[in-house]
């Protein structure tokens, strides 16, 4: 483990997404690139345990609880001094959300600050902003979640355009692909479905300014990136991948005519990302040809990277300010 820095506060980053439960371990300080020191990382496929009435089961909340307790565990581990918990759309949307959220605030001996969609949106895009600078110009960035799509455009830190929709991969699995696997005309069935999700970010985008730099962020982009893109060295030395339009719907076909079971032994796909993979191709493909974009960047950092700077801008804040 390594040694606490005097100058800076171990911070617990305890994000509970659709898909997984995620706690990420960073010594912050103002100024200072927020590197993890550790981080424990649950899957729940949280849209696997929803009732028709979009409630969630028992049995998921017992995921949920379960993922939120080992990412405790490493905490007490690493002597956190500071948690910044918070919940995404899946708990923001189910009926029985409040009750699972009082059994994790109890778990946890404080609030958990529960975003909505455009607040998802805001802090993944102050991510990015700090990720790729002032030269990047006018920012585009995409983030797929299970539950929902968030899209964020502008010039500045805090964004002009931030909006969210239920097009997530999990979701748009779980409503419109349940097997994982669809032939050419069901995925044409499927994509004029997603095109009629996202279109109340397409009228918003209308009327704004082209982007400079079109950025994506979260594993669903990071996996088909991988397996559809090519890695490239950026000016700054790090490693990057970089996907066209036109390579990813080069795949979706072919992802979607073999097993999920066979797809983990392509580039990128891990085993929980088997199913839902087309969906997010579909999501990632339609968004990106509804808005104009030919290609994206993968960026690194994301929402649990912006929370930690959102904190560090209001160091000595116990909450994310919303």
């Amino acid at each position: 483990m390594a040694k606490h820095r005097s100058d800076s506060t171990r911070l617990g980053v305890l994000d509970i997404g659709s898909n997984t439960i995620h706690m990420l371990i960073v010594d912050a300080a103002p100024g200072s690139r927020p590197d993890p020191e550790a981080s424990a990382k649950s899957t729940v496929r949280l849209m696997q345990y929803l009732k028709e009435d979009g409630s969630i089961k028992k049995s998921g909340a017992e995921a949920i609880l379960g993922g939120v307790d080992r990412g405790m565990k490493l905490a007490e581990e690493y002597n956190v001094t500071q948690l910044l918990p918070m919940a995404t759309s899946a708990l923001r949307e189910a009926p029985n959300g409040n009750k699972i959220l009082q059994q994790i605030e109890q778990r946890i001996g404080q609030g958990v600050a529960v975003l909505s969609g455009n607040d998802e949106a805001r802090l993944t895009f102050l991510a990015a902003r700090r990720w790729y600078g002032w030269d990047a110009g006018r920012l585009l960035v995409l983030d797929i979640g299970g539950g929902s799509l968030e899209v964020a455009l502008g010039s500045d830190e805090d964004p002009s355009l931030a909006m969210s929709v239920p097009a997530g991969a999990g979701r748009i699995t779980r409503e419109l692909l349940p097997e994982g696997m669809a032939s050419s005309k069901a995925l044409d069935s499927v994509r004029a479905k997603v095109r009629e999700i996202l279109e109340p970010i397409g009228k918003s985008y209308d009327g704004e300014t082209n982007p400079n730099h079109a950025v994506a962020t979260s594993k669903t982009f990071r996996s088909l990136a991988r397996l559809a893109g090519n890695q490239v060295r950026s000016p700054g030395g790090d490693d990057t991948w970089i996907m066209t339009r036109e390579q990813l719907d080069d795949w979706i076909p072919r992802l979607a005519a073999i097993s999920p079971e066979q797809r983990v032994a392509l580039p990128g796909i891990t085993v929980e990302r088997t199913v839902q993979i087309v969906g997010g191709g579909i999501v990632a493909s339609e968004i990106m040809r509804r808005l104009g974009v030919e290609q994206v960047e993968i960026c690194p950092w994301a929402l649990r990277e912006g929370a930690i700077l959102r904190w560090l801008d209001q160091f000595g804040r116990t909450r994310l300010g919303f």
